[in-house]
């Protein structure tokens, strides 16, 4: 038996200067009502990018999806939310169901600095992962 390795030479990537710190908009939600609105709204976004449209106010989040064919999909959750109200920022819908069919926990917090920086996604209560995905503009 011959266990052979070869040492590569350079340096790793700063990872912690992806991963957005603080937030100036933070959501707090029912991890598995989120997805399943973002799942309902899924259905009606453009089958090329995928894109929904987040707007937060006080006490709610909107999803909004349309595709080519002028249909539209809005639906309303509500959530804690600190921030400025009106705040929207777009994602690709498939990164967020993916993120949220890895958290485990209950609820799930969002962090957002603004519309074109990412976002950071976690499990409240849970330090073993977080998540960032970046927004796309719609």
């Amino acid at each position: 038996f011959v266990f052979t390795s070869v040492l590569i030479d350079g340096r790793f990537p700063d990872y912690e200067r992806v991963v957005p710190q603080g937030g100036d908009h933070v959501v707090r939600a029912d991890r598995k009502r989120l997805r399943e609105v973002l799942l309902r709204a899924s259905i009606l976004s453009s089958e090329q990018y995928r894109g929904v449209r987040l707007r937060l106010s006080q006490g709610q989040i909107d999803v909004m999806a349309n595709n080519a064919e002028q249909e539209e999909a809005q639906e309303s959750l509500e959530v804690e939310f600190v921030g400025q109200d009106g705040f929207e920022i777009g994602f690709n819908v498939s990164y967020l169901l993916d993120v949220l069919a890895t958290i485990e926990t209950e609820m799930v917090e969002l962090r957002f600095g603004d519309s074109n920086r990412s976002a950071l996604l976690l499990g409240v209560g849970d330090d073993t992962g977080r998540y960032v995905v970046m927004p796309m503009r719609l």
